[in-house]
């Protein structure tokens, strides 16, 4: 299976001046086929990747444009590449239209084999027109990966992704299995009790990130000094999201090492971050973040991860009697059956949850197994 594995790199200043070039290069011709695929569109033509192949080869040889063959021609082939996922999800309805990349947003340039080199022996990584590059291997690669993704995140700071193959290592049965609600007020109840406090990151880091942003509000726009507060702004932001991604990987990996099979709501996330009351707090929370890395560490190490269905009324049947209640508000976190039963609502979810998963394990109607 394959596996995104991320290091953090550290180019020279005049690599960095290269990959800024190959960056700006690269998002050039992701904007450019954009508009041009989008004007073809509204004349009711279709534009697809071997015509915006064959425009860009057209386009380099022009004198105007002869600066886009100062860097390697694989980044920019694979920004074509990019494009036309973007379009096919569209087109498939999974996402919404492509949207031009910025200039101040995160900035990468994708290598393939003919752009790079590997040595697994002594881990080092050489790209085309830019030189060996000096990462921080955290960890041994012992394959040679399929793509490598330079990265310049807004706060500055480089990362390469590799993109590699990897053998599934099943962990031993345990033959335990759990039932998981996510919230707001905690990340997640157990059908077992236990409770995962939700970390709320954006309000721990608030204070910071406040100051920061009013420290950036004082600057000259277009600034050097604006420049690096706006890099300091993202570095609050930065450690945020990798604080957040950690809570979600420590938790996958806690639940795989335990149980067996994990039942799981699937969420419309999508639709309930359109609630502008919980938008925020549902996004703090990291919750399809928890869910995918859940998938991601089952898929590697042999475990089951059931999806109940989202319509399921998890939170209005007694866990005791199955008696379903007529509405249960988000106010309500503790309430009583006509059975005598007392209920935590979200433990009393995560019970049901467990329930249904248990009586449906394999492919059947309300789950969907992954």
């Amino acid at each position: 299976m394959k596996q995104r594995w991320t290091f953090r790199c550290y180019p020279t200043p005049e690599q960095e001046q290269i990959l800024a070039q190959t960056f700006g290069c690269a998002r050039f011709v992701y904007n450019r086929f954009l508009a041009e695929r989008t004007a073809a569109y509204a004349r009711g033509e279709r534009m697809n990747y071997n015509q915006s192949s064959a425009a860009l080869s057209a386009l380099k040889k022009e004198p105007e444009f002869a600066w886009l063959n100062e860097v390697s021609s694989v980044p920019t082939q694979q920004a074509l590449r990019h494009l036309q996922t973007a379009f096919r999800n569209f087109f498939e309805k999974r996402t919404g239209y492509p949207s031009f990349k910025r200039k101040d947003g995160k900035q990468s340039a994708e290598y393939t084999r003919s752009g790079f080199k590997f040595e697994i022996g002594n881990q080092r990584l050489i790209l085309a027109k830019l030189g060996r590059l000096k990462v921080k291997w955290s960890k041994h690669v012992p394959v040679d990966p399929t793509t490598v993704t330079v990265i310049r995140k807004p706060s500055g700071r480089y990362f390469v992704s590799l993109v590699v193959d990897v053998t599934p290592a099943p962990l031993p049965e345990t033959g335990e299995s759990v039932g998981i609600d996510f919230g707001i007020s905690r990340l997640a109840t157990l059908s077992t009790g236990e409770r995962v406090a939700n970390p709320k990151y954006s309000n721990r880091y608030q204070r910071r990130l406040k100051r920061q942003q009013q420290a950036l509000a004082r600057k000259t726009k277009g600034s050097n000094r604006y420049k690096r507060q706006k890099q300091r702004v993202a570095r609050v932001h930065e450690k945020i999201a990798n604080s957040r991604s950690d809570v979600a990987k420590k938790l996958a990996w806690n639940l795989v090492t335990r149980y067996d099979t994990i039942c799981v709501e699937d969420l419309n996330l999508r639709g309930m971050v359109k609630n502008h009351a919980l938008a925020r707090s549902l996004s703090d929370a990291g919750i399809g973040q928890c869910i995918r890395a859940i998938e991601a560490k089952a898929a590697m190490h042999g475990k089951t991860v059931v999806k109940i269905d989202r319509w399921f009324p998890s939170s209005k049947m007694c866990s005791e009697c199955g008696a379903l209640q007529e509405s249960m508000p988000l106010s309500v976190r503790q309430w009583t059956c006509d059975c005598g039963a007392h209920h935590d609502r979200d433990e009393n979810a995560a019970r049901n949850i467990l329930a249904v998963g248990h009586t449906v394990t394999g492919r059947g109607a309300g789950v969907r197994l992954h």
